[in-house]
């Protein structure tokens, strides 16, 4: 496995395998890998001929009181556990590598749903991830991407960005890797305290008692609200926001639930922020 740097560079190897006709996966990440990217990596590798994981922080998508400069970078452990799980090259750039011309002038958007949920809480945060992945999606020439179901937002915005730019890389969205407690894997769950971490599974405990009240037959949505929200409440979890949208447009739903939807959570255990989600 090799560790590169520079697009020139990665784009020679990877104009090897394209003039081959073989097959090229691509694992976009910021690094601080956890079980539920290298599960990205190892179905990429099943599926592809050769696997790129990108390892780089990128800087348009961090607000400006959020956690750049403290986000965890161990690029040589990141390398040695992604070769173990079948990656081919890692991707490294560095920020002037990434955008050569100082402030970003051009950007990918998405002005319907940029600034809802998360994004009304993260400026700016989803039109640094669509333009860094459009970059990514150019330099290596992907036929499939990978993606957690985690970010359940930023998914559905690179799905749809996909389709709307007619991008010819097909979007694998994966299953959510969880802790033994149910909490979702993140790369910021090193940042809590052993008892923040307990506290901060109630977010799941949470997610299934909404889907077992669904189950069972409840359709009010602010009931639906409420009973996913107590057992974080109970827990200390401080919560931005919890939402009930459409799977097929990610729109806000209200009243009774007649479709699809999804539970969408966002709260902070002490000073660290968690997301997760659950399908309904």
């Amino acid at each position: 496995m090799q560790i590169i740097q520079t697009i020139a560079e990665l784009r020679r190897e990877l104009a090897v395998y394209k003039k081959k006709g073989k097959t090229i996966g691509l694992v976009p990440t910021m690094g601080a890998l956890h079980e539920g990217h290298l599960s990205l990596v190892q179905k990429s590798a099943e599926e592809c001929d050769a696997t790129v994981v990108s390892v780089f922080v990128n800087p348009t998508q961090f607000g400006k009181n959020e956690d750049l400069d403290k986000y965890p970078r161990r690029l040589e452990k990141d390398a040695e556990a992604v070769e173990g799980a079948g990656a081919s090259f890692v991707f490294a750039p560095s920020a002037e590598e990434m955008y050569p011309n100082g402030k970003q002038l051009t950007w990918v958007r998405n002005e319907t749903l940029e600034n809802a949920y998360c994004g009304k809480y993260r400026e700016g945060h989803f039109r640094g991830v669509l333009t860094v992945v459009t970059k990514l999606f150019a330099i290596t020439k992907a036929d499939r991407a990978y993606f957690g179901k985690k970010d359940y937002q930023q998914a559905f915005l690179i799905r749809r960005m996909t389709d709307d730019l007619n991008f010819d890389v097909r979007v694998e969205l994966l299953p959510i890797i969880r802790e033994e407690s149910g909490l979702a894997r993140s790369s910021r769950n090193e940042y809590m305290s052993e008892i923040e971490r307990t506290n901060a599974a109630s977010i799941y405990r949470g997610l299934l008692a909404g889907k077992s009240a669904y189950d069972a037959g409840e359709r009010r949505i602010s009931a639906l609200r409420d009973i996913v929200m107590r057992p974080m409440l109970m827990s200390g979890i401080v919560v931005q926001y919890i939402e009930i949208v459409s799977r097929k447009d990610l729109k806000s739903l209200h009243g009774l639930l007649k479709e699809d939807a999804v539970i969408l959570v966002a709260g902070f255990s002490g000073k660290t922020r968690l997301i997760d989600n659950l399908e309904l």
